[in-house]
């Protein structure tokens, strides 16, 4: 089960971070075709919201094709977005490698986000200069061994603060 977290000093409205949420756990995999999403009444006491905003969230979502509301039951996924490679990839491995080398480092997980954030950015940018969902979302994803929660935090901020972001 996805459990949303919000971040009111991001400068992203609710429902994008909702929705930015959701379809991160799409594409690592941590939702899969037929998972039912929370309750509103659900993200709601666990975040403090207005029930709209969930709704709000939950319509795009199914406006893109990625979920479906049904009657008295609630919110399930449609699709995948999984071009992610499986969790035990090889790719994964050598993240998990450089992760744990930047906390031996003494980055703080912010710090290396920003970083992981201006790297995908150099690397995904297009022929008009903008930078890919990341730069966009400012969101990053991590997991708990027993319970998955995905967080969005805004790291441009921290990043320019520390000099690591590219502008």
């Amino acid at each position: 089960m996805i459990e949303f977290r919000i971040d009111r000093r991001s400068g992203v409205s609710t429902y994008l971070q909702i929705a930015q949420q959701t379809k991160q756990a799409l594409r690592l995999g941590l939702l899969q075709p037929g998972d039912q999403l929370p309750t509103a009444r659900a993200v709601v006491e666990s975040t403090a919201i207005n029930p709209n905003t969930v709704l709000k969230a939950y319509r795009e979502l199914e406006r893109e094709g990625l979920v479906e509301a049904r009657r008295g039951m609630g919110t399930f996924i449609r699709k995948s977005l999984g071009h992610t490679p499986p969790a035990d990839s090889a790719l994964r491995a050598e993240l998990t490698e450089w992760a744990a080398r930047a906390r031996t480092a003494g980055l703080e997980k912010d710090d290396a986000a920003a970083l992981c954030a201006s790297v995908l950015d150099d690397c995904f940018q297009d022929t008009a200069g903008t930078t890919g969902a990341t730069a966009t979302t400012g969101s990053t994803a991590t997991t708990a061994a027993s319970d998955t929660h995905i967080h969005t935090r805004a790291t441009t901020d921290a990043a320019r603060s520390k000099g690591d972001m590219h502008t």
